[in-house]
């Protein structure tokens, strides 16, 4: 049986099929209806479990969808069953992207203390406990938040994009915002690393998100980069709901 995880985020819709663990097909569009999940299930016909994430509120019609053409979908929730402590204070506001993360990072290094750090819309850094204890973590600005808001909220500054790699200092004023904008964040991100990474018991750096590819690079500490964390931490609360662990 192969799974479906479907992360439905503010502009686009991804998705991604299992089988046994194994990450087989996955696509991004605009909307996730009847004409795509039929598509989907014309080419994967043993999708016979599914879950959905979302950060754009309500996704009722969506999940009943699911349920009526598979028989299984469940909603990542405060209250589902998850394979990881949450010790946030208000689950409920706890962006379920951020949690699905945290449980794909706490499957991949069980046993670990980890820090992830995904590289969206917004930057989010968080910490899960060796233990299996998602502690919390940080919001900030992401990086075309930040070249978009020095371009609109000033008169004379024009729009730039991400790079791969620049020098510590601009000798133009676009390479000036770009260098800016990306060594900020580097530095932001390498000043999480130093305060949360003790000598004793060094934590496992992961990058994420569409926007990491940007730094990994630039950051001079051992990183993992797994751009599919969300989907593998949807597909492991699949495989925990539907077995004994969550009963235990």
């Amino acid at each position: 049986m192969e799974h479906l995880t479907i992360d439905m985020g503010n502009t686009r819709v991804k998705y991604a099929v299992f089988d046994r663990g194994e990450l087989v097909a996955e696509a991004c569009v605009e909307r996730f209806g009847e004409p795509e999940l039929d598509a989907l299930l014309a080419a994967r016909p043993a999708i016979g479990r599914s879950i959905v994430c979302s950060t754009r509120g309500a996704v009722e019609q969506t999940v009943e969808l699911l349920r009526s053409r598979i028989g299984h979908c469940l909603r990542l929730s405060p209250e589902l069953p998850l394979p990881l402590e949450n010790d946030y204070a208000t689950p409920r506001t706890l962006g379920e992207d951020r949690l699905a993360a945290a449980v794909g990072a706490a499957a991949l290094y069980p046993g670990r203390d980890l820090l992830v750090i995904d590289f969206g819309t917004a930057i989010t850094i968080d910490r899960i406990d060796a233990p299996g204890v998602f502690r919390g973590g940080n919001i900030s600005p992401g990086v075309a938040m930040r070249f978009q808001a020095l371009h609109e909220r000033t008169a004379a500054l024009p729009l730039c994009g991400a790079d791969d790699e620049g020098p510590l200092l601009g000798r133009t004023t676009e390479q000036a915002i770009r260098c800016g904008v990306m060594n900020g964040i580097a530095f932001e991100i390498e000043g999480y690393i130093a305060r949360m990474s003790g000598a004793a018991s060094p934590r496992v750096i992961i990058f994420t998100g569409g926007d990491a590819k940007f730094f990994v690079k630039r950051i001079k500490n051992t990183i993992f980069a797994h751009r599919d964390l969300v989907f593998r931490g949807l597909n492991r609360i699949l495989e925990y709901n539907a077995s004994e662990e969550s009963r235990s």
